[in-house]
This record gives C-alpha cells, structure tokens and sequence, in this order.
C-alpha cells in the first residue's frame, strides 16, 4: 500500500509547479513487479488530479487580476489567451509536458475551460505517456 501511496503522492505533485518524477517512481514499481496496469491508473489518477489543482488556482485567482501581486501582467495573460485560443482546447493532450503542461492547465482555468473537457483532454494526454512508460520498459 505504501509503494502505491507514494507513486500517487508523486503523481500527484509531478502535475503541479512542484517538482516530482512519477516517471522514475512508475519505474522503479514496474522494476518491483508491481501490477503495470494498477500503476498506470495511479500515476494518471493523480497526475490529473494534480492538474486539476492549477485548473481551480487558475480560476480562483481570475478574480484578482487587477491586484498588485497578481502574478501575471495582463498583457501576457493577453498573449496566453491567444495562444490558448488559437490552438484550441486540443492544447491540454499536451498537460504532461514538463513546465509546459503545468502553465497550460493553469491557463485552462483562467481562460474558463469546462471542467468535464478540461478533465478529459489532460486524461487522455497523462493516461498515454504513462502508457509509452509502461509499455516501454521490461516488466515483469
């Protein structure tokens, strides 16, 4: 049970601008003949759960843009929100990618993405990078 807490654990933080390496965790598991299959469900649970935080961070602090600390200037949240716009919703297939990934959920839930959409792209996209991991490497 502890070895599966700490692949959540990871999985989760690794989707927020925390550092985490859930592939690394997912791993070494694999290596320890854990079930594959189990692990893949984990790791994408919550690495999706994890963007789902900067999804409710990016909708929740929409409301303070015109404060001082806010931390982006309106005209990057401008250029973000074009670019966003431009590639389209299709975009959060890409939320795994390091740095990237995290700023595009962030966005997502500044912009105003739908969740159930919001949720089902980032899955997609987290569900099939586990899977090349899982797929990639011997187990047992």
């Amino acid at each position: 049970m502890g070895a599966y807490l700490t692949l959540f654990g990871t999985s989760f933080l690794s989707a927020t601008v925390l550092p985490g390496a859930s592939e690394i965790a997912l791993a070494a598991l694999l290596y320890k003949g854990y079930d594959p299959w189990v692990l893949w469900g984990i790791a994408t649970f919550a690495n999706s759960l994890g963007s789902l935080v900067n999804w409710v961070l990016g909708r929740y602090l929409l409301h303070h843009q015109d404060k001082r600390w806010f931390p982006i200037q309106p005209d990057r949240l401008a250029t973000a929100e074009r670019w966003f716009e431009r590639r389209g919703v299709w975009a959060l297939t890409l939320a795994w990618v390091p740095v990237v990934g995290d700023g595009l959920t962030f966005v997502a839930g500044l912009l105003r993405t739908p969740l159930m959409v919001f949720l089902g792209l980032v899955a997609v996209g987290k569900a099939a990078r586990y899977a090349v991991v899982v797929l990639l490497l011997p187990w047992g």
